[in-house]
């Protein structure tokens, strides 16, 4: 079965799709007319659903089962949108004063639906089960841990694929590779509790900016001597504050920011590490700390097998020069909570075309893609699904 001359019958829907929910936007957890919708194109096409049980009810989860017994397939899609005020002059604007899909999770919504048409074209000719999961909130962390909540789709997974659309990658390419793909996001709060008093006599006090200041210069040591320079580790403070007045020494100080790492090991002393370094800071100026540590989410890891299967699933309707390298990227991704549990493939679907102002960033008010994409990124998710139903192993 090739999936792309399944797809090909509905991308004009797909583009639809992608442009009502541009204009549609809701935020992480909100997303409650955005499934109210996807819902209603998987019942057009026949294809079951569910929405969580789970506070706030939002995503949805439909299931095409195939018309042979056999393996568990399951395909996601991101459905959240971001803060941002649109700046795009387009006739699928954003309508929700604020809101913006602009990091591409309306693409990726669309794709799948696009999929799910094809899958259902041809269900009496698979041999297993897909579950296609719109998945909310992935833009907080949150959305993966919960919908691993919802049911038991989860634990019936054999393999999982998802996939980005993606600003960085040129218009019609697809990075597929095995291996490090996105790092763990983690966050930290740090507190710095000394002494304050007036400006003209430091020696009465313990300047929480200046040992701060040596916290954040320790910190980045903390990354050159302690970690190999072969391991991506960037420890980020990205805000400061502290002090009130001219000439007041300040006794406190508080520091936030993040840390982005690929290695599971890193991620399991990255947090006692820090504390050693801030500690002796700390005990040196007299000061005291607290240290507040979230680990938001883990490295993006593919699968080796699954790369594998997705690259060869692209090469049956793609040209040759399709699939192709892209470095791995220091920004988070909550698919990861799938990926350290399951076996599976997360992919970057090129959309950049500086033709046609389709070039910048994610997260950009500006942000845009190429939408011609949009029918191999449909085609991926479809033949994967495929390809991996049907196969011996």
């Amino acid at each position: 079965m090739n999936a792309k001359e399944l797809v090909s019958k509905n991308k004009d829907y797909i583009v639809e799709m992608r442009r009502y929910f541009h204009m549609h936007p809701e935020l992480s957890f909100e997303e409650f007319e955005t499934s109210k919708k996807i819902a209603e194109e998987l019942e057009k096409m026949g294809i079951a659903y569910e929405i969580p049980t789970e506070e706030p009810k939002t995503g949805v989860i439909g299931v095409i089962e195939g018309g042979k017994p056999g393996k568990t397939v399951a395909l996601r899609a991101d459905i959240d949108a971001l803060n941002v005020t649109e700046e795009n002059d387009v006739e699928y604007k954003s309508q929700n004063e604020g809101k913006m899909h602009a990091c591409g999770h309306d693409s990726h919504i669309s794709m799948l639906l696009g999929a799910a048409k094809a899958l259902k074209e041809v269900e009496n000719e698979l041999s297993g089960k897909v579950y296609l999961i719109f998945q909310p909130a992935e833009e907080v962390g949150l959305g993966a841990k919960y919908m691993i909540r919802q049911g038991n789709w989860f634990e019936e997974t054999d393999s999982i694929y998802g996939s980005h659309i993606w600003s960085g990658l040129q218009a019609g390419k697809i990075s597929v590779e095995a291996g490090d793909r996105m790092a763990a996001a983690d966050s930290f709060k740090i507190t710095i509790k000394g002494k304050s008093g007036h400006g003209s006599a430091p020696e009465e006090t313990v300047d929480a900016v200046v040992v701060g200041s040596a916290v954040v210069q320790n910190l980045q040591q903390l990354v050159a001597r302690n970690y190999s320079p072969l391991d991506s580790v960037t420890v980020t403070v990205g805000s400061f504050h502290s002090g009130k007045r001219f000439n007041i020494i300040a006794g406190e100080a508080v520091m936030e920011g993040t840390n982005r790492y690929f290695s599971r090991e890193i991620g399991e002393r990255i947090e006692d590490d820090m504390r050693r370094v801030i500690k002796g800071v700390c005990d040196a100026y007299g000061a005291d700390y607290e240290l507040d540590y979230t680990y938001i989410l883990g490295p993006t890891i593919n699968d080796k097998a699954s790369s594998e299967l997705a690259e060869n699933a692209i090469r049956k309707f793609a040209d040759d020069d399709t699939v192709v390298k892209m470095t791995k990227t220091n920004g988070g991704e909550d698919f990861a909570f799938y990926l350290a549990e399951k076996p599976g493939c997360f992919g970057f679907v090129g959309a950049r075309n500086s033709e046609i102002g389709a070039d910048y960033p994610h997260h950009n008010e500006r942000f845009n893609i190429d939408e011609s994409v949009l029918e191999n990124g449909a085609a991926t998710y479809a033949q994967y699904a495929i390809d991996f139903l049907n196969s011996e192993n």
